[in-house]
């Protein structure tokens, strides 16, 4: 099918393939090593890449190991925002980045730089259907506290906190899934659902769903691999 997207809705990222699903307002803590991607950091850092953007695409299957068809990869991704970088005395670099804008790939290159870079158009929510404040008052408390039922079967009671009272409805999904180790096709289902209270209600299933399997197994799935190497996140403000 022929892109029609308009060429004044384009932009133009640097990708970074993944075994991993990046959500908006999460952070993302990596270890890079791949030369091509060092390269990358050293052009986020000079600003040479606008704005410190690359963008995340999680690979479809663990078969792939080199990304350069579109069909390598799903097509909605997400931007992340480099926030601190530390250089190693080899080369390498411990980051952390940040989820920021959801995007769907229309197109790779992987001849123009180093790195392979993608036209994209920017994804954003459909709007909330006129008074709805009082269901995604409801939504809200209900995904809420399906995931302190996740996080105290999971997690140490220091190791995890709800979002501030104040997030609004359209962040609140994401920010809650961050702390559940969900399966990629969950979170991406999370990534491409574009209506806010279908997505609140999407992430009450799931975390309703993984604190009963916690209950029953009293264990917690490892997370999925990564192509870079996860590090421990600083403090971030």
């Amino acid at each position: 099918m022929a892109d029609t997207t308009p060429e004044s809705e384009r932009t133009t990222l640097p990708l970074f393939p993944l075994q991993t699903v990046l959500l908006p307002g999460a952070h993302l803590p990596l270890h890079i090593f791949e030369p091509r991607y060092r390269q990358l950091i050293v052009d986020l850092i000079t600003e040479t890449v606008p704005d410190r953007l690359f963008g995340v695409l999680a690979i479809k299957t663990s078969m792939v190991r080199e990304v350069e068809e579109l069909e390598h990869v799903h097509e909605i991704g997400c931007a992340a925002r480099l926030r601190e970088a530390e250089r190693l005395p080899d080369g390498r670099f411990d980051i952390i980045s940040t989820g920021h804008r959801r995007f769907r790939l229309l197109s790779i290159d992987s001849r123009s730089a180093p790195y392979l870079l993608g036209t994209v158009e920017w994804l954003d929510d459909v709007a909330l259907p006129a008074g709805s404040a009082e269901a995604a008052a409801q939504l809200g408390e209900a995904v809420k506290a399906a995931h302190r039922r996740y996080c105290a079967a999971a997690w140490e009671h220091d190791d995890w906190q709800l979002p501030p009272e104040d997030t609004d409805t359209a962040r609140l999904a994401y920010l809650l899934a961050t702390d559940c180790l969900l399966p990629l096709p969950d979170r991406q289902a999370l990534l491409e659902e574009r209506q806010p209270l279908r997505r609140l209600s999407l992430a009450c299933r799931l975390l309703k769903r993984e604190a009963g399997f916690l209950s029953a197994l009293h264990a917690v799935p490892p997370p999925p691999g990564e192509l870079a190497e996860p590090v421990k996140p600083a403090h971030l403000n």
